[in-house]
């Protein structure tokens, strides 16, 4: 007997998956997730504990502990630019005009 084949049902992302989740202010939950995934990679890359990290960023250890599991909602996207740079990463913004309606927000790594 023949198995049947079964259609799976899907709906294409938007690239954003906080917009996808209908979540508030995805663009800027978006940029705070790249951020975070930045700053993650830098204190992996330096070798740093998170006691060490969190003198270098002036917060406590248990708050950088959040950073390394993606939590940033207690920093705003100024906050985490700014641990990027006492990290030793420059931060560049760049605004370009946008063809569409709406434009986007974007964090390219170096």
């Amino acid at each position: 007997m023949a198995k049947k084949r079964r259609t799976i049902e899907y709906e294409a992302s938007s690239g954003n998956v906080f917009a996808d989740l209908g979540l508030p202010n995805p663009d800027q939950e978006l940029l705070k997730a790249n951020l975070t995934l930045q700053i993650f990679r830098a204190i992996k890359a330096r070798k740093l504990t998170q006691a060490k990290a969190g003198k270098i960023l002036g917060i406590p250890q248990p708050h950088v502990s959040d950073l390394m599991r993606g939590r940033a909602r207690a920093f705003s996207a100024e906050r985490l630019m700014q641990f990027l740079t006492a990290l030793g990463h420059d931060v560049e913004i760049r605004v370009k005009q946008r063809r569409k309606e709406h434009g986007q927000v974007s964090v390219v790594a170096a």
